[in-house]
């Protein structure tokens, strides 16, 4: 019998030291390359975002140093064709990671594309309606029957539509036309348009002269407002949670310091390495509380507005589909790297009403 149990003994002292080993074996492969994307674009079309820590983090250069020893190539791409471009990307499995607007994001998820949401990418977005310089209108009612320009598909889109039906106005009201950018500002100056409704790549065309503000949704609650999400494909979060986690750790530390008021001046700089003056980042931020926009965390209240979003896209009629957001959502990731920097308590989490 005792040497039976010498060697039962022995057989569990063995096996309890192959674990570790065979755990080393099973450490996680690393990914060739990483294939971020991103919708944001600058002037004349350069791969410069703003007004988040995903874009800044791009500008930066952050994920680069992070993955330099290990060897892995980091790609970028910035989508011209915004939101909708990136979910015909994620479609076609060519996307790793990525930012998007609130409605894309929505829009991809309830069209089954096979994403987790691992942090909220910015809040509290504004957005503005500028009409020609002599123009008589004033408000969203004087607009009436007349053109209004947006860019179809994102986030804009959602802003707008619930902003009318605030206002007692549907899209029925309003002649709507598809348009970005330049083509957008040069249809308005020649009259081909009535008003533009975007964020605050607007102020170059007030400052010029070209228009005049009639409406900001600075004054909305923040479900009126955009918001961001960082996005991951399904399969690559499943393959590579080390490297995700790793990524997620940059960005929450990014997220940070550009929650510190003293960053202020530095961060509009980066910023306006998108081709917009930062003039426009100063005027844009103006009563806007940096450390809430940044915040990456779930929070009742963020998860809330998410909630609160799809509603309003399903009823509006820009969203098919349902999601289940709590299955969506994957906040391991931000709650990891928060203990990982001693971030814990920086940012102050609300509740679903927002206190």
């Amino acid at each position: 019998m005792a040497s039976w149990s010498k060697i039962f003994v022995s057989s569990i002292l063995a096996t309890s030291t192959l674990f570790p080993l065979s755990q080393s074996f099973a450490a996680e492969a690393k990914p060739t390359v990483i294939r971020f994307a991103s919708p944001l674009v600058g002037t004349g079309n350069r791969p410069v975002g703003y007004s988040n820590y995903y874009a800044t983090t791009q500008t930066l250069g952050l994920i680069e140093k992070e993955f330099q020893k290990d060897g892995i190539k980091i790609q970028w791409n910035n989508f011209k064709g915004a939101g909708p471009a990136v979910n015909e990307s994620y479609a076609n499995g060519l996307v790793d990671i990525t930012w998007l607007g609130d409605l894309p994001a929505l829009i991809g998820k309830a069209s089954r594309l096979d994403t987790k949401l691992i942090a909220i990418g910015g809040t509290k977005d504004n957005t503005y309606l500028v009409v020609p310089a002599g123009s008589t209108a004033k408000s969203w009612a004087d607009l009436k029957g007349k053109r209004i320009g947006f860019f179809k598909g994102t986030s804009v889109h959602l802003a707008i539509n619930q902003i009318i039906r605030k206002h007692g106005l549907s899209e029925k009201d309003f002649r709507f036309v598809n348009t970005d950018g330049a083509v957008g500002y040069s249809a308005l100056a020649s009259g081909d348009l009535d008003a533009i409704f975007s964020n605050q790549s607007l102020y170059p065309v007030i400052d010029r002269g070209i228009g005049k503000l009639i409406y900001s949704s600075k004054q909305e609650s923040t479900q009126l407002q955009s918001s961001g999400y960082v996005l991951v494909s399904s399969k690559f979060e499943q393959k590579y949670p080390e490297t995700v986690q790793r990524i997620v750790n940059v960005l929450v530390k990014q997220a940070a310091w550009e929650s510190d008021p003293a960053h202020k001046a530095e961060l509009f700089k980066l910023w306006s390495k998108s081709g917009l003056s930062y003039n426009t980042f100063v005027k844009a931020n103006q009563g806007i509380d940096l450390k809430r926009h940044s915040a990456p965390i779930f929070d009742a209240y963020n998860v809330a507005v998410i909630k609160q979003k799809l509603k309003a896209g399903q009823e509006l009629k820009l969203i098919r589909g349902n999601i289940d957001v709590d299955q969506w959502i994957e906040p391991k990731y931000v709650n990891n790297a928060l203990k990982t920097l001693n971030l814990q308590n920086f940012w102050t989490p609300l509740n679903a009403s927002g206190k």
